[in-house]
Formats: structure tokens, sequence, C-alpha cells
């Protein structure tokens, strides 16, 4: 296959893989001998395109790959002796990594001031957001201006809620709604899926009484373990600007693999 042939196979598979929503680590020959620019594309699923143009390094780069998907990092660049020690005549030639996803999305439900505040600060920080709410008039263009956030008026909680968050992939979910039912029907509709992110607002007591009700409906304790409630970080905050930006920080540190603490007690740990 000609490098133009191999370009355009990983384009196709990287507009594919990006339509359904998939994640891929994209390696780039960037220093080397020869076939500087070759680049193999390394889908989650183990389906591969492209090549660095030689064998033992598009079997170690494969190999590392699932490494650097877990690392959360969107860029890495390696030595090819760190990769494959054995290919002595590439010691010194350089492999870089890239992750290949769509843009981090993050579906609201709820549209009062937290939601409000939640979404106009998610598309600040590059998210592609969905805003749901049953009462139309808190879900408009006057309210949302920016084309990022897409509203929903929802008739039904439970079918909108399935609808945004589509099979989970790259999806970020907040439920801030105005009561326990509206809370209950959204995590129902939710805890099914396979969501990277997902948090419930309110008080201790108050996001337990959702989740016994969820148990008591079914739901496995594998699918509540890691619902993030009382949701957001606890940086004291009190105005609904304030707790958007707890719950914003702590989806960006499950997206990017954060400890979640002070900097600087990390940076004393250090």
């Amino acid at each position: 296959m000609s490098p133009a042939e191999s370009s355009l196979s990983i384009a196709e598979s990287v507009e594919r893989l990006l339509a359904a929503g998939g994640t891929a680590a994209l390696a780039t020959l960037i220093e080397a001998p020869s076939n500087v620019g070759a680049k193999l594309l390394i889908e989650a699923s183990g389906n591969t395109s492209g090549s660095l143009g030689h064998g033992a390094l598009d079997a170690a780069v494969v190999l590392h790959s699932t490494a650097f998907l877990n690392s959360k990092q969107d860029t890495q660049v390696f030595l090819v002796k760190e990769l494959a020690p054995a290919l002595t005549e590439l010691t010194d030639a350089q492999v870089l990594f890239e992750r290949i996803q769509p843009e981090p999305r993050l579906v609201i439900c709820g549209a009062g001031h937290v939601g409000a505040s939640l979404a106009n600060l998610s598309s600040l920080l590059g998210y592609s957001s969905t805003l749901i709410d049953d009462r139309a008039e808190f879900v408009t263009r006057e309210r949302f201006p920016d084309p990022r956030i897409d509203l929903v008026a929802a008739e039904n909680w439970f079918d909108a809620v399935s609808k945004a968050i589509g099979n989970g992939h790259g999806v970020s979910v907040a439920v801030v709604t105005r009561g326990h039912s509206e809370d209950e029907t959204c995590m129902r509709a939710i805890v099914t899926c396979k969501v990277d992110y997902l948090g419930l607002i309110g008080s201790k007591r108050r996001t337990n009484i959702v989740l016994e009700r969820l148990r008591a409906a079914g739901a496995t304790e594998d699918q509540l373990k890691n619902v993030h409630a009382p949701i957001g970080l606890d940086i004291g905050a009190v105005t609904p600007e304030e707790v958007a930006l707890a719950i914003m920080a702590e989806i960006v540190a499950v997206r990017r693999g954060g400890k979640g603490g002070s900097l600087t007690d990390l940076r004393r740990s250090q």
C-alpha cells in the first residue's frame, strides 16, 4: 500500500470511528532514517489501519497502544528503543502517540440555576453539551444563545435522556433536576449505560434516597458503584456558578485521571 493509500485508509477509519463514538491511538513516526510521517491507527477494539513501515515496530506500537489509551493522556512521544529495544537500526527514532476520540459531551438533566451555569461553563471548556428540562421556557435560545449547547424540551424525561446519551461513549452526565422524582427517572435511563461519568446533585440524604429507590427497582451495585453522589468536588461551593465549577472539576478529573486533590498538596508530595 502506498503512503497516499495508507493515509486515505486511516482518514476513512477515523471518520468511521468518530461517527461510532469510538477511541483510538494514532501513532506517527516523527523522527527516523526513513518513513518519517508514516502512520498507524490502533482502535480500542483492536482494529488497525496503516503502517509505520516495519512489522516489528508496528507490533510493538500496537502492544503499547493499550497502555497509552489507559493513561488518558492526549499525546505522548516515545523513542523506538523504549518500545522495541531489538530494533537497533531504529534506536533513536521517535513515535508520537495521539488520542483520537469524539469531542467530549456533557448531558445535563435540569436547566435550573446550576444546570444553566453548568451548560455555559462546559461550553467554555470545549464540551458539546445537551441541556434537558421538562419546562420548555427553561430551554430557549434567548437563555442559551451558544450553538454548542443543544436544548431539549422533554415531554418525557426517560425518553429524552436515553436519546441524548446514546451508547454512552464519551458522554458525561450531570443530574441536577429540581426533585427526587425527576432525579430518579433520569437515573433509571442512565445507569444501564456505560457513560464516562455520572453525577447526582443533592445532599447525602437526598442522593441516598434516589440510589435506594434504584436498587429497589433492580439496579445492580455494579451499575451504581461509579455514581458520584453528591456530585462535584468539595471546594466549598455556594453559588450556582461555584457548584457548576465543582462539577466540571470532577468531570475533568475523571476524564484526565486526576486525583481531585489540592495542587499545592500534590506539589508538596512530589
